[in-house]
């Protein structure tokens, strides 16, 4: 009896075996790739906020230079000041009647991106508007208050 065992030895995985390992190893590889998506979304979303903290930098330079009588400034005036080019099509710059300029920028990403963008418009200083003007008296919030985020300058 003892020799039979011995000559029916196993030599490989079962079947059964060999797909329980293909499962965990797929559900492991979608756990990596939502993680992976967030990741995604954060960091163009603190790749915004950077850009916007550059052109409110470059805009006070601007005011800097030119006190005397500063008119509002276009994009491409900042350029200048900024350490790199940034595309002008995803900014535009805003002169309220008391003179405060507000730096804005075409939030069109993905609603993860406006949804990371809404963690931290609170902390960074973050508001809302449209397309032409920000809304002074809101935070930032995703998709509920225009389709740019926008912070105030000078």
């Amino acid at each position: 009896m003892q020799t039979v065992r011995k000559l029916r030895k196993r030599s490989g995985f079962t079947l059964v075996e060999l797909l329980i390992v293909i499962i965990i190893i797929g559900i492991l590889a979608g756990a990596m790739l939502l993680v992976a998506g967030s990741g995604t979304d954060s960091a163009e979303a603190t790749k915004i906020i950077s850009d916007l903290r550059g052109m409110k930098s470059a805009a006070l330079l601007y005011y800097a230079d030119n006190p005397v009588n500063p008119d509002k400034p276009e994009v491409v005036d900042l350029e200048k000041y900024m350490d790199r080019e940034l595309k002008d099509t995803d900014f535009v710059v805003f002169e309220t009647v008391s003179k405060d300029w507000w730096i804005g920028h075409k939030t069109t990403k993905s609603s993860g991106v406006q949804g990371k963008l809404a963690d931290r418009a609170a902390e960074v200083g973050l508001y809302g508007g449209d397309d032409t003007k920000p809304t002074t008296s809101t935070v930032y919030a995703a998709g509920t208050n225009g389709n740019n985020v926008w912070i105030k300058a000078r």
